[in-house]
């Protein structure tokens, strides 16, 4: 990332998408947040407290990133693996979001099998609470994230937003006790 007189620069951008504009933040050699429009004023709160000192410039396509965003909605669900990411969590959420990344495109886990994965097999809550705070969603794709009841647990982004992005992976429809919501939450 670009310092100046202490000053953190990163490079924002914004992506059209199916499921609303999504918000990137980057710096100069990682993704440092995407988000849906819902989560901006949270996503903003998060990047002020990690770079206290910080300078948000616009910059078309930051590292490629809003190309690789556009892939991945156009089918190539690749496109977001093993691009650096910059979460800024704490070592548990880190370990979290590892073993989301490592979850594969068109296919789901539990909140309770990523506890076992982590080696925290009681801690079922903090793994969901660590895959709610995750910065970058779909390079962390929270969505392949269910209950162990195989319905659709809350996520920021919204319901209607994670069963979207399952269906365009193809995985294997979950249930869900919560209404479809509409675009806009």
């Amino acid at each position: 990332m670009s310092c100046a007189a202490g000053v953190t620069v990163l490079w924002v951008d914004q992506v059209r998408s199916p499921l609303g504009t999504l918000t990137i933040v980057a710096a100069d050699d990682a993704l440092c947040a995407l988000h849906f429009p819902v989560a901006r004023s949270r996503m903003l709160a998060r990047i002020s407290s990690r770079f206290p000192r910080v300078a948000l410039k616009r910059r078309r396509d930051p590292n490629g990133y809003a190309r690789r965003v556009r892939a991945y909605f156009s089918g190539d669900f690749g496109a977001l693996d093993g691009i650096a990411v910059d979460c800024g969590g704490t070592s548990f959420e880190e370990q979290v979001w590892k073993a989301v990344r490592a979850i594969p495109a068109g296919t789901t886990t539990t909140y309770r099998n990523l506890a076992e994965i982590v080696r925290r097999p009681r801690a079922v809550r903090a793994v969901g609470l660590a895959n709610a705070r995750n910065p970058v969603c779909l390079a962390v794709p929270f969505h392949r994230v269910i209950g162990s009841d195989a319905h659709l647990k809350g996520t920021q982004g919204g319901i209607w937003r994670k069963r979207w992005l399952l269906e365009h992976e193809g995985a294997p429809s979950p249930s869900a006790r919560t209404r479809r919501r509409a675009p806009g939450d």
